[in-house]
């Protein structure tokens, strides 16, 4: 594997920390997927990729926070990196080449581009870590691949999260077949053993869903203390199913889903009592058959919101209103 090294908090930071701190004994969310969010896997399909297989651009992006407290090495592991094997999806003859990019320091995360919805202009900021392209490969198929060791501190300091944010970029520079993966964020080179309080998110998420009919997905978009409304865009879904959304003030609102090989979106005004908590965006599956989509919210201003595999605050139960008065 290649190798490369190169060589103050407000109120709401403090918040946004707390929130992080409480979340992390709720499940594994050094996991991406996350269990809780019932997701298989990832994908990313090659370049020269069909968009109506379910990638619109063939490129994810993931993050991975280190909290600040964390002692020795860490570790960002794929499963299956490789694209050939029975998990993978497979167009005509196997010819796809995924490449997967760890970057830190500054702009890893904070370049405005790094979580744009789209890759563009400097997508890739931050210092290059490590890198390594897979196509297909008996030796990882199925099998965890590690980079690393990293030092948290060679992830990108970002007072919001009060820890250290390492960037992944999984890219199809060639073919047209869909590699499936997932990542695990570790404190060892060959085992899955969670950093306390860590988490992995990202500003868009490709990712196949479960083929069994009335399965539940979850996507937990993270509301900060600015956000007014929302606006939920997908792609892809094939109108295979209903999305919900569910919070401390909605209890399975509809959202739109899209058809085949486009997107669609649907604006949701966000209720004071969510601020600062997470949305549960519920996917619930109609039919058997494979499907990959992509999801991406923005707030009113066009910014994209990170999902977090663990959902900040816990998951979002609705609180039922109840208006009792007296003559």
């Amino acid at each position: 594997m290649a190798f490369v090294r190169l060589p103050r908090h407000n109120a709401h930071s403090v918040f946004l920390a707390f929130l992080l701190t409480i979340a992390a004994p709720l499940a594994r969310g050094q996991a991406v997927p996350n269990p809780g969010e019932n997701i298989p896997y990832l994908v990313t399909f090659g370049a020269q990729g069909a968009t109506n297989w379910g990638d619109d651009d063939h490129v994810q992006t993931m993050f991975f926070l280190v909290p600040k407290k964390t002692v020795g090495a860490v570790y960002i592991r794929v499963f299956d990196p490789e694209c050939g094997g029975a998990l993978d999806e497979r167009r005509a003859n196997w010819n796809t080449t995924t490449e997967f990019t760890v970057y830190g320091g500054t702009g890893a995360h904070s370049n405005a581009d790094s979580r744009a919805t789209q890759p563009k202009g400097s997508y890739k900021a931050g210092n290059l870590l490590m890198q390594e392209s897979y196509t297909a490969d008996a030796e990882t198929d199925q099998k965890w691949a590690t980079f690393g060791p990293f030092d948290p501190k060679q992830g990108e300091w970002v007072p919001d999260f009060d820890g250290y944010v390492f960037k992944v970029v999984v890219e199809g520079t060639a073919g047209d077949d869909g590699n499936l993966y997932s990542f695990f964020l570790s404190q060892q080179l060959d085992d899955n053993v969670p950093i306390e309080g860590g988490n992995g998110f990202t500003y868009e998420y490709s990712f196949r869903l479960p083929s069994q009919p009335g399965a539940r997905v979850h996507l937990y978009p993270f509301i900060d203390k600015n956000v007014v409304s929302i606006k939920q865009s997908n792609f892809d879904a094939d109108a295979d199913g209903r999305l919900l959304l569910y919070s401390v003030a909605r209890n399975g609102q509809p959202g739109q889903l899209s058809g085949d090989d486009g997107w669609t979106e649907s604006r949701h005004l966000i209720d004071p009592r969510e601020k600062g908590l997470s949305l549960d965006m519920t996917y619930i599956k109609k039919g058997a058959s494979p499907n990959d989509v992509v999801f991406f919210v923005t707030d009113q201003y066009d910014k994209a919101l990170p999902f977090f595999a663990v959902p900040l605050g816990g998951k979002p139960k609705y609180q039922y209103k109840v208006d009792i008065r007296f003559k």
